[in-house]
């Protein structure tokens, strides 16, 4: 049982900005600090640069280390699927796509037709787009260092996710990826490497691609001249950490076979975890690798809060959310995407946000974006149960959303079923919950169990959940009959409408 008292610092990369969270053991928050983070969003382009996230990193963490505490350790994450190009020695050498950049469709489709599973937003898709842009030669084969491949010539870059950058700052040396992140550039999880003879397929040079570890894994130590610029002190253990949305799911707790955790951000995402891998042939569902070898199934979707910063600007949640309260269900039914394409609970890249009927007022759009992310939300789960996936254990609600009361009584009654929100809904909590067990604190559900204080459980109202039957049904045959939800798919949903949703 590790010492309650003890403090572990967690590092969030998000879209909007940069956040770091310094928590005991038992959970007690000593500190927290933020800052903003911007992009660049062009039609299907979204950038940021890398430059900026060391900064940030930089601020946050002294606001979170003003007080005596320091970290026995420190884990990052970032967004899924965001990279760029650096040289050898891993300062950038491209701006970073960032995990929604839709640019490299096209590549996308040459790593499916090399047999990789992957989707147009991946992070292997954007390597091979990086590398023809940054990087472009006449690809010369050679014997490689992988046994009885050839692949394309040596090059001077190499491929960085997001906390890669971070964590090389931080320790001073080109770390290893963590299998988290790797997921999303081809990486094979179930059998632990890269999947060299596609890659040569796709001719990817050799040395673009990382090393992997496990989650978790001791990287370094925080060199001094990072320490004097983020105030963590130098030698603090840095650990391998996960993607945001599997941070969320540590910080959630939710890590025991059959437990969801919902992450309602800027989009939305669901992660789950189960005792074997949930297969979907489609690729809309992929699973992630927990530290202890456990399988966490999941995926994310393009709908998600960031509509209602983009439809209403600086306008007030808990004011909208309070005359949102009128409009149930609104007169319209949305399925408010952020941006072209969906990749979950469907896979449609000429997918767009729909307005099905009329809205009143402002008041009335905003409950119709509220109920449209829980429709999806409610789909992706039967989505979900349609695999095959366990649902049978407890839904919690995570991200920036989850500080809604309104909206998270509404998605638990139109989800129809329990949900629970923790005191702290942010990532860098399950990043902190990770250093812990990466310098040796204990297996990570239960210090995770320790760490999450679970403040608020929602039961939900029957009667709401029966008048938002009808829409919920509405938006399924429109999805339907556009071409973007499969029928059979469909089909489920609409008999899971009159069963308990919480097997």
């Amino acid at each position: 049982m590790p010492d309650e008292r003890e403090a572990y610092l967690g590092i969030d990369l998000g879209t909007q900005s940069v956040r770091a969270l310094l928590v005991t053991a038992d959970g007690t928050v000593l500190g927290r600090g933020s800052a903003p983070l911007t992009g660049r969003r062009e039609g299907n382009r979204h950038e940021q640069d890398p430059g900026d996230w060391w900064d940030g990193v930089c601020t946050a963490s002294r606001q979170a280390l003003k007080g005596p505490h320091r970290p026995r350790g420190l884990a990052v994450c970032g967004t899924s699927g965001t990279v760029l190009l650096t040289d050898t020695a891993g300062h950038p050498r491209s701006p970073a796509l960032m995990y929604d950049d839709g640019r490299a469709a096209d590549e996308a489709a040459q790593a499916r037709g090399a047999g990789l599973r992957v989707q147009n937003t991946w992070a292997l898709p954007k390597a091979l787009w990086l590398m023809a842009k940054y990087a472009p030669t006449r690809h010369h084969t050679h014997h490689s260092h992988h046994p009885h491949l050839h692949l394309a010539r040596p090059t001077p870059f190499r491929l960085a996710h997001q906390p890669d950058l971070i964590v090389t700052r931080l320790t001073g040396e080109v770390p290893p990826t963590d299998s988290s992140h790797a997921l999303k550039t081809g990486y094979d999880l179930e059998q632990d490497t890269w999947p060299y003879e596609s890659l040569a397929e796709l001719g990817l040079p050799d040395g673009l691609l990382p090393d992997v570890v496990r989650p978790g894994t001791p990287l370094g130590e925080v060199s001094p001249e990072a320490a004097e610029a983020t105030r963590i002190p130098a030698r603090t253990p840095v650990v391998a950490g996960m993607t945001d949305g599997c941070a969320a799911q540590i910080a959630s707790a939710a890590l025991r076979p059959g437990s969801w955790n919902s992450v309602l951000g800027t989009t939305l995402v669901l992660k789950g975890a189960a005792t074997t891998p949930v297969h979907d042939p489609t690729g809309v569902v992929y699973n992630h690798r927990a530290p202890d070898g456990s399988w966490l199934p999941g995926g994310a979707s393009g709908v998600g809060a960031g509509v209602l910063t983009a439809a209403f600007g600086s306008a007030d949640p808990t004011t909208m959310d309070a005359r949102a309260a009128s409009y149930e269900p609104s007169g319209a039914v949305a399925y408010p995407l952020l941006s072209r394409g969906e990749r979950f609970p469907f896979n449609a890249p000429t997918a767009s946000a729909l307005l099905l009927g009329e809205t009143a007022n402002d008041a009335d759009l905003w409950a119709a974006l509220l109920q449209g992310v829980a429709f999806a939300e409610r789909l992706c789960l039967d989505y979900l149960h349609h695999l095959g996936a366990p649902l049978d254990g407890p839904l919690t609600f995570t991200g920036g959303a989850a500080r809604s009361e309104y909206w998270n009584q509404l998605r638990a009654d139109i989800l129809a079923r329990e949900a629970r929100v923790p005191e702290q809904t942010d990532p860098a909590l399950g990043m902190a919950a990770l250093a812990a067990h990466g310098t040796g604190a204990g297996p990570l559900p239960e210090v995770a169990e320790r760490m999450v204080r679970i403040t608020t459980t929602l039961t939900p109202d029957p009667h709401r959940t029966a008048r938002f039957a009808e829409p919920y049904a509405r938006l399924i045959d429109e999805l339907t009959t556009r071409g973007w939800l499969p029928p059979p798919v469909a089909t489920h949903a609409h008999a899971r409408l009159s069963r308990d949703t919480t097997t």
